[in-house]
């Protein structure tokens, strides 16, 4: 996949939307292509975020641990983002997230996600949206498991 096609992918996200082509360009160009193969962890809940991925292709499972063992929670695939959380707490990994099939990314680390957030405000508004919807879909599944007692 070439720059342009990258640059294309992070247009399609809701995340980067309002981005201006020239950003989009620099962030991939900064950014750096990451391969996974099914099984192999992007990362793990609770380890430092120091870094989001967009799924360029392929599918990832989101899980997280509960005391009966792990729950999936979400699936994300091509034109997905995952690991962006972490960056904007200045936290911790919130999930496990884990590739499902071959799995190709674009790295993008913390300090320039966070700069293409500085430089561009307008994206605050497409992230706090989907992060928005991505809690209440979070909460829906996990609320789902515990009505079938798998946090008993």
């Amino acid at each position: 996949m070439v720059l342009d096609d990258e640059v294309r992918c992070l247009s399609s996200l809701p995340f980067f939307a309002s981005a201006s082509p020239s950003k989009l360009k620099l962030l991939a160009f900064n950014s750096d292509r990451v391969r996974f193969s099914p099984g192999q962890e992007l990362f793990h809940e609770g380890d430092a975020g120091d870094a989001a991925y967009v799924i360029l292709s392929g599918s990832v499972d989101i899980t997280v641990e509960t005391p009966r063992g792990l729950v999936s929670v979400a699936k994300a695939e091509k034109n997905s983002i995952v690991g962006e959380i972490a960056l904007l707490s200045d936290g911790y990994r919130t999930a496990t997230v884990s590739a499902l099939t071959p799995l190709d990314t674009l790295r993008i680390d913390k300090q320039t996600f966070l700069k293409m957030m500085a430089d561009c405000p307008s994206l605050m508004f497409s992230v706090l949206k989907v992060l928005a919807t991505r809690l209440t879909t979070t909460t829906s599944e996990l609320a789902k498991h515990k009505g079938r007692a798998e946090f008993a």
